[in-house]
């Protein structure tokens, strides 16, 4: 048989190339249209919902008095010294509010970016250790993880935590490798090292405690007791304490009252009693982790094999699946065994099941993942049969038809997710990878679409659209009491905070320690009523049909859960 000449082995390795160049060119336009989608859809929902209490409303109105008042030290809510949080999260809402003004986008801007950097970091860290198509499947498994995407969309701490706790863990794992130079490494971890000052800035000494339980459960279970060596304990501390000692220093200095607070009862107390009336059993996060982590909860037994698993290629001590693996299971278990427990808690756990996940998904077969697809289009079809059980809801007294709205975007978002599904499962003859790539994009979007049909429910709960009447009558010196009830959303949409009356709630400390900014009781309520200064009060409909029949109350703007009167006729509403 002849041999090619030198000219034909030539033209066949350009051709080669040529074919390679195309193919990889079509491949960088197919990322880059994905990335695009994502990055759009990230941003451009933010500001397609109103804010929905509590969370989201206190923390926009506390940004908002920050950002009024020029104070960054002592947090305030409705003027009241609110010191249940570190102000860190406040901080970066108060920058966007400076640079982008006041508005809903604004103040979600803290979560959406921490969403997207714990994405990035994770990816990071997976690409360092397993490669770049780990990294990749890394990143499509936070992307389709609703305790992730649509938690980013909330404005709570606990995403903001969240982020800043990925780059604990990623810090941890890019400063652990074994080709990482010492200059590298100090720098990783010095890095590491400041992400749990900002972490301890955001929510308080769990910052330090779940990383420093990770690392004790880790060196227990390998015992690679060197790593503690490795860590730059001393620089890092020094590092930590200058982020954070500042704060906590002036904020003391200016408020005797806050130490014991803050790390007594805010912590202490609420993570070993019921003080706050947010029991739930040992299985309470459960349900949560397998639903916010939902489209990848097929290959959770593989997760467990990833953790397992030896890094190819490298003869390191250091196992980066296994401490991801302990860092799920230890938040896991720490939160679970407190006798305080919130949904948010336990979203820490989510970026290192990402990163497992993208070990697992780089190892699935083609068959397996066909067999997931399958799994997901199941479960898939069972919620769009069951989501008119959504229009039967009339859960914490919202009205039944606003969750009949409800079920119908709760229907369109599973439709989404089957259509990601079906061509999901038509893209596997090219590959895995586009095939999850497809497929979380599809959850994405359907999460999305069932984020934004939450409007239905928490546009008329945030009283969005009476604020326009209010605030043509209210006066920025014009006193706007909160009789027995405290609204997390209306202060911020009038641009005002509220004067407490009676119950103060959440603000009872800060009504403790100040008395004179809150008024105690509805005896005291109703003198200050009729002294004829105008005044304006938000209260329940059924506090104001006890008090109608011996106050003269002109309606100004009324909904479904609050009504807002005047002590002048002349600002009541049109009726």
């Amino acid at each position: 048989m002849p041999q090619p000449t030198s000219q034909q082995r030539a033209s066949v390795a350009s051709s080669q190339s040529t074919q390679g160049a195309v193919g990889w060119s079509a491949a960088t336009g197919w990322v880059a249209l994905f990335v695009a989608v994502a990055l759009v859809v990230w941003f451009v929902s933010l500001d397609m919902r109103h804010l929905v209490g509590p969370d989201e409303g206190r923390y926009a109105e506390i940004s908002r008095e920050m950002f009024a008042s020029g104070d960054w030290v002592t947090i305030r809510y409705n003027a009241l010294k609110y010191f249940e949080k570190p102000p860190f999260h406040m901080w970066v809402t108060v920058v966007g509010y400076e640079l982008f003004g006041l508005g809903e986008w604004q103040a979600r801007l803290a979560v959406a970016l921490s969403g997207l950097l714990g994405i990035g970091v994770s990816m990071m860290a997976a690409r360092r250790w397993f490669g770049a198509r780990a990294a990749a499947f890394t990143g499509l498994a936070l992307l389709a993880a609703p305790m992730w995407s649509v938690a980013a969309h909330f404005n709570t701490l606990d995403m903001t935590l969240a982020g800043v706790m990925s780059c604990v863990l990623a810090f941890m794992l890019m400063g652990q490798h074994p080709d990482a130079s010492v200059a590298a490494r100090r720098g990783w971890m010095v890095a590491c090292w400041a992400a749990m000052g900002v972490a301890i800035l955001t929510k308080g000494l769990v910052g330090i405690a779940l990383p420093g339980l990770v690392l004790v459960v880790y060196t227990m279970v390998t015992r690679d007791w060197g790593l503690w060596r490795r860590l730059h304990l001393a620089l890092g501390v020094v590092v930590m304490l200058v982020i954070t000692v500042p704060w906590f220093y002036l904020v003391s200095v200016r408020n005797p009252e806050f130490p014991n607070f803050f790390f007594i009862h805010e912590h202490w107390q609420r993570y070993t009693s019921n003080i706050h009336s947010r029991s739930g059993s040992v299985f309470y996060f459960l349900p949560l982790v397998i639903g916010g982590f939902l489209p990848w909860a097929g290959i959770f037994p593989k997760l467990w094999t990833a953790m397992r698993a030896p890094v190819e290629g490298t003869q390191a001590r250091f196992r980066p699946a296994l401490m991801a693996g302990i860092w799920a299971i230890a938040i896991f278990v720490f939160f679970s065994i407190s006798r305080s427990k919130l949904p948010g808690y336990i979203v820490p756990v989510i970026p290192a099941l990402g990163i497992l996940a993208g070990v697992a998904l780089d190892r699935l077969s083609p068959r397996s993942w066909g067999k997931q697809l399958i799994g997901m289009a199941i479960v898939a079809a069972c919620g769009l049969l069951a989501s008119p059980v959504v229009a039967t809801l009339n859960a914490n007294h919202i009205p039944n038809s606003f969750y009949r709205a409800y079920a119908v975007w709760v229907a369109v978002a599973f439709v989404v997710m089957l259509l990601g599904i079906a061509v999901a499962r038509l893209l596997l003859r090219r590959g895995v990878l586009p095939s999850v790539a497809v497929y979380a994009m599809g959850m994405y979007l359907g999460f999305t679409v069932a984020l934004l049909g939450h409007e239905t429910v928490g546009r008329p709960a945030s009283g969005a659209d009476i604020a326009p009447q209010i605030a043509q009558k209210l006066t920025p010196e014009m006193p706007l009491y909160g009789v027995q009830m405290l609204d997390h959303t209306l202060p911020f949409y009038l641009r005002h905070p509220l004067t407490m009356v009676g119950q103060a709630d959440e603000l009872t400390f800060g009504a403790t320690v100040e008395p004179q900014r809150v008024v105690p009781d509805v005896d005291s309520f109703t003198k200050l009523w009729k002294n004829g200064q105008p005044a304006m009060a938000v209260m329940s409909p059924d506090t104001y049909l006890a008090l109608a029949p011996t106050l003269s109350m002109y309606v100004v703007a009324r909904d479904w859960r609050r009504v807002v009167v005047a002590n002048v006729a002349s600002l009541a509403g049109p009726q």
